[in-house]
């Protein structure tokens, strides 16, 4: 009988499939070593482009966060010119007023009859202190304001007799509300 050793060939079978799995191993562990290191490097860059990205943005933020300091302090000196020219403004349109209201006082007097020795104004009250020799004195002057289109109501808070040089006189006092702007 005739005996055929099939070891050597099953051995040798073994051998290289032994071979080939650590080849495939081998190449295997290559390709994950190349591709981790391809991934590392992608990342790498990747990591390096958004740091320079965000520190790019940090140089524009604090560039703009100047300029937008720059445009408040403007609008805060704007605020304040704005109030300056509305004060100005108020100023420029109550210029004229105690002019107007010192002609019309001039006017509406009672000629040589008597004089004003006190005149207060505020934004609606004048209050008139004066000098008169008699009672119908003030009684015209009065008229006259209530007449006036600068005044709505005159009211006579004092009326006194005073003696000034043994000359008798009337010292009074009047409140008058004034007529509304147009």
């Amino acid at each position: 009988m005739i005996r055929i050793n099939l070891l050597p060939f099953r051995a040798a079978r073994a051998k290289e499939n032994i071979r080939r799995q650590v080849s495939i191993f081998l190449l295997l562990l290559v390709f994950v070593s190349l591709t981790m290191t391809y991934i590392k490097i992608y990342f790498d860059k990747e990591v390096k482009r958004l740091e320079d990205d965000i520190n790019q943005l940090n140089v524009q933020i604090k560039e703009y966060k100047a300029r937008a300091d720059e445009v408040t302090a403007i609008e805060k000196e704007l605020a304040i010119l704005d109030q300056k020219l509305n004060a100005v403004r108020s100023l420029e349109s109550m210029r004229k007023e105690p002019v107007i209201l010192l002609d019309a006082m001039t006017r509406l007097l009672v000629p040589e009859q008597m004089w004003i020795t006190y005149l207060q104004t505020s934004d609606s009250v004048v209050t008139l202190r004066g000098i008169a020799f008699d009672n119908r004195t003030v009684a015209d002057f009065m008229t006259n304001l209530e007449k006036s289109s600068l005044f709505k109501s005159v009211d006579l808070q004092m009326l006194q007799m005073q003696d000034i040089k043994d000359i008798k006189v009337k010292t009074f006092e009047l409140v008058s509300n004034k007529a509304p702007r147009s």
